[in-house]
């Protein structure tokens, strides 16, 4: 059944201990879970990046949603950091727990399929202006064979982008959208957000303030105070998930020991689909 597959997806801030998220893993299967391991690495490819003297850009739309500029060269990078680096590491630590990991990219198997928009828009400046080079995209479809295989035979899946494009090459999309429309395709019952965070803040400066649960509108947006920046992403991520028939979703803390587990027990922010108010009608 679907409903004992849990998603967890692990940021790429550097403050999380991805050695203890495998150990903890490796704990939650033996407990009867199947878990889909999907991670991104902003700080790996930032690094990797300097590195290659590729300099590095953030692109903001109208809205205020930031994202990567992936020109060709940073999606070099990008593939390089993820697939060379976090991905092995990963598989090697859930190997030394004795847990069986395959490395996946959106690429393999068409398990990702994400369409790139011919310009983006983004404000630079003060100015709103076309970016017409930008390899990033929305994912608009998810082929989850691969994974259903590997995990009927109790393999552990360990996904990251790129995704593959409508013209059959590699585009970059948001690993926490990613971790969502797979939790949907699964059918799962949990997508697990970690991050550097104990959960959503209302004040990102003070992590007393970490919410129980946090509502996002019929449109995916949070109107709650201090929320911005990445945490936004995270909960359009989230509501994807809900809407699409995920049993919950909860943004947790990353940084410290068996964050799976204390995700799983209730640690971090619930996330839920605001009720739509009741209107009194006249007669």
């Amino acid at each position: 059944m679907a409903h004992d597959i849990t998603v967890v997806k692990c940021g790429g801030s550097p403050l999380i201990d991805r050695a203890a998220l495998c150990a903890d893993i490796a704990a939650v299967t033996r407990a009867g879970h199947r878990v889909v391991l999907v991670h991104g690495g902003a700080a790996e490819v930032d690094t990797l990046a300097a590195q290659l003297g590729v300099p590095q850009r953030r692109l903001t739309t109208p809205r205020g949603t930031s994202s990567r500029y992936t020109d060709p060269a940073t999606l070099d990078v990008l593939t390089m950091a993820l697939t060379g680096r976090i991905k092995p590491e990963l598989v090697a630590a859930l190997a030394g727990h004795g847990v069986r990991a395959a490395g996946l990219t959106g690429l393999d198997g068409a398990l990702i399929r994400a369409r790139r928009p011919a310009a983006h828009r983004a404000v630079i400046d003060g100015r709103t202006v076309v970016v017409r080079d930008d390899r990033s995209g929305r994912i608009d479809h998810v082929e989850p064979t691969v994974l259903r295989i590997l995990l009927a035979h109790g393999i552990v899946p360990v996904v990251s982008p790129p995704a593959l494009d409508a013209d059959g090459g590699p585009v970059n999309v948001d690993a926490d959208r990613a971790a969502a429309a797979l939790a949907v395709a699964l059918g799962a019952g949990r997508l697990v957000l970690l991050t550097g965070a104990p959960g959503v803040l209302t004040d990102p400066a003070d992590e007393t303030t970490v919410l129980p649960a946090a509502d996002v509108d019929a449109d995916g947006r949070s109107h709650l105070p201090g929320v911005g920046g990445g945490m936004t992403v995270k909960l359009a991520a989230a509501h994807t998930a809900l809407t699409g028939g995920v049993g919950s979703v909860r943004i947790a803390d990353g940084r410290r020991s068996a964050p799976l587990t204390a995700a799983l027990a209730g640690s971090g922010t619930a996330v839920r689909i605001a009720a739509r108010p009741q209107h009194l009608v006249e007669i």
